[in-house]
């Protein structure tokens, strides 16, 4: 027997832009546990390129920086899907353009288009489907392992990450009044993707989160996956509101001795 018995269940995937995407890790684990996976990306120039590596998918354009377009999805969905089992939303974005500043320069207009897409679309999402959404569906979003480690490539997105996991319960509170359609978040350590590629000064932060796992390993996109599966399986029906940390063990380890033996060799 499946032990995640999800086979057959239509789950909605956001945020496809290339193979290296955690939204693409997800697809993958999805459809070896036969489940139905339709997909969601930003525009008719990123479905041409999706569909060369996703052939024969289920290919949706929405732009959740424009409301009209979430609810106009949700409504083409609804003509070929009578019920969504689960939602995936592997969204971010945050304007990086003009370099790394200090966090007290950050432009309004950056912060607030970065709450916009990688956080109101969250609940714009939840409100256009709630009711395509099976009465005990799960939805996933993915954030960062913590936003309270002030990391200056970062930025403005960790703050954002922030209102996200408090969006997570809001969600999860007001969604219960009705059904019992599930919110939880996987927030994820460094990840090698092609999104954090473009943080400035990124990939020194990245080797060292490496070595500040137990396992001296980085964490892989298909591990992040593979609990965004659990989550959307009623195995995991007493989880709700909650952020599933998964980060190799990083958040324990900050006084590695042998890191700590690196920084103080003078």
């Amino acid at each position: 027997m499946d032990f995640l018995d999800i086979a057959g269940k239509t789950v909605l995937v956001f945020g496809v832009a290339n193979k290296k995407s955690v939204a693409f890790s997800v697809g993958e684990v999805l459809s070896e546990a036969k489940v139905h996976v339709i997909y969601s990306v930003q525009s008719a120039e990123r479905k041409e390129s999706v569909s060369k590596i996703l052939p024969g998918a289920d290919i949706f354009v929405c732009d959740v920086e424009r409301e009209y377009e979430i609810r106009k999805l949700a409504e083409d969905i609804s003509k070929k899907y009578p019920k969504i089992h689960g939602i995936v939303h592997s969204i971010a974005f945050a304007n990086y353009e003009e370099g790394l500043k200090p966090f007290h320069e950050t432009k309004k207009k950056d912060f607030l288009q970065s709450i916009d897409i990688s956080c109101y679309s969250l609940i714009a999402i939840a409100n256009a489907f709630k009711d395509l959404l099976d009465v005990k569906a799960s939805v996933v979003t993915i954030s960062i392992s913590t936003t309270k480690m002030a990391a200056e490539p970062y930025g403005f997105m960790a703050p954002v990450k922030a209102a996200l996991d408090s969006t997570r319960c809001f969600l999860a509170k007001s969604f219960s009044s009705f059904s019992q359609i599930r919110f939880n978040s996987v927030n994820a350590g460094l990840l090698k993707t092609s999104a954090s590629a473009g943080i400035p000064g990124y990939l020194d932060y990245y080797l060292f989160s490496e070595q500040l796992t137990l396992r001296k390993k980085a964490l892989t996109t298909k591990e992040v996956a593979n609990t965004v599966a659990f989550l959307l399986s009623e195995r995991s029906s007493g989880i709700n509101a909650q952020g599933i940390v998964v980060d190799c063990g990083m958040s324990v380890n900050y006084f590695d001795k042998d890191i700590i033996k690196k920084a103080t060799r003078f």
